[in-house]
């Protein structure tokens, strides 16, 4: 790509970190002065895609097993900073195959989260207006809501704080080397770095590609959420409702809205992704077989992108074809909750430094590029 005279000289940094949503904010925040580092954002702004589009919620069984380490040690360091609010989870079943799914689900977070136990009566205490055959659920009472806007704006104004330099607008074009290091064509003019960091979220494989990497699929995927005003208007106190063999979930907005969800994961190209009227009728039909309320309108409607390995759990580590590229990619639906943790893990790993003791404990390995070979 040719550059224009004025923008010819690059930009130089020892770090530059494609995508400035919550991954790749966190990371340069959590690099702190240690490097310089350059976030570079195709959007307007950062936060525009999967971070902007968040169901905003912090579930230490949500992503499985493999995400649930970084989950549990995010939390205390997001509920000292403010970001976590009260709010509960309650994953409910219907037949056979939803009270497989809650022993399942005991079964694989059984001494590492708290999950009771709910009968139909507390059910109905929980959750007014349940019908019937929605006999038995597992309260999750660590669950949280978490400030998505505000967690990103503290780790932007952190990293803004320690000499990372943003930089919108620019979509990158090309990756290719520069002495020992890179060259990445953008939109907005040439960078230069000693290190590349793919935080790209849905276009982490294309950005591979570019740079020449391993061809890791981190496929991304669509999920939409529907604001909907019901009568009676939904309990602010009530828990995060989840249907435990995967079909819904909701829970209680500002005014008594609610915040649905068909918990769809449809296969997608990385794009500025919309709802489907298809999936939000989805939506609104599986909550009238969970509850008796009225749906009196539809508010608003969005969709948002869930990135994933192969596996689903989260790749964090240097590439094992080209020197100097480093994957923080494929964190699915859970990079929000994770971020803290995520972010730590990341920088020890990018920067040949011990982990802090808050992620001592965590197997980095499970989450290495090596293992898809």
């Amino acid at each position: 790509m040719s550059l224009p005279p004025e923008a010819a000289a690059p930009m130089r940094a020892d770090i530059a970190i494609v995508g400035a949503g919550m991954a790749g904010a966190s990371l340069a925040a959590e690099i702190g002065g240690a490097a310089r580092v350059l976030l570079i954002e195709a959007e307007a702004r950062p936060g525009y895609h999967s971070t902007g589009r968040s169901a905003a919620f912090w579930s230490e069984t949500y992503g499985g097993p493999a995400v649930q380490p970084l989950t549990s040690a995010s939390g205390p360091w997001l509920t000292e900073r403010g970001f976590l609010h009260a709010r509960g989870a309650l994953h409910v079943a219907q037949d056979e195959a939803g009270q497989a799914a809650l022993d399942a689900m005991a079964q694989e977070f059984a001494g590492r989260v708290r999950l009771d136990p709910v009968d139909r009566a507390g059910l109905e205490a929980l959750v007014p207006g349940l019908r019937a055959g929605w006999d038995v659920g597992l309260a999750e009472p660590t669950c949280r809501d978490i400030d998505v806007a505000g967690l990103h704006a503290f780790y932007l104004a952190a990293a803004r704080r320690s000499g990372t330099v943003l930089m919108c607008d620019a979509e990158v074009m090309a990756i290719g080397r520069a002495g020992a290091g890179w060259r990445i064509e953008t939109r907005a003019g040439a960078v230069e770095a000693s290190l590349v960091v793919n935080a790209a979220g849905a276009w982490a494989s294309p950005v591979a590609k570019l740079a020449g990497a391993s061809g890791i699929a981190i496929a991304p995927h669509r999920r939409t959420i529907v604001q909907l005003a019901v009568d009676p208007l939904a309990d602010p106190a009530m828990p995060l409702v989840m249907d435990a063999a995967g079909r819904f979930y909701f829970k209680p907005e500002a005014g008594g809205r609610l915040w649905l969800s068909p918990h769809d994961e449809t296969p997608v190209p990385p794009q500025d992704v919309a709802s489907e009227e298809l999936d939000v009728a989805l939506a609104i039909d599986r909550l009238e077989q969970v509850v008796d309320w009225h749906v009196m309108r539809r508010e608003r409607a969005w969709a948002g992108l869930r990135s994933f390995a192969p596996d689903r759990a989260p790749v964090y580590g240097f590439d094992g074809k080209v020197p100097g590229f480093f994957w923080f990619a494929g964190q699915g639906g859970f990079g929000i909750q994770t971020a803290p943790a995520a972010a730590m893990l990341g920088a020890a790993l990018l920067l040949g430094r011990a982990a802090p003791e808050m992620v001592r404990t965590i197997d980095s390995e499970r989450y290495s590029p090596a293992r898809f070979g």
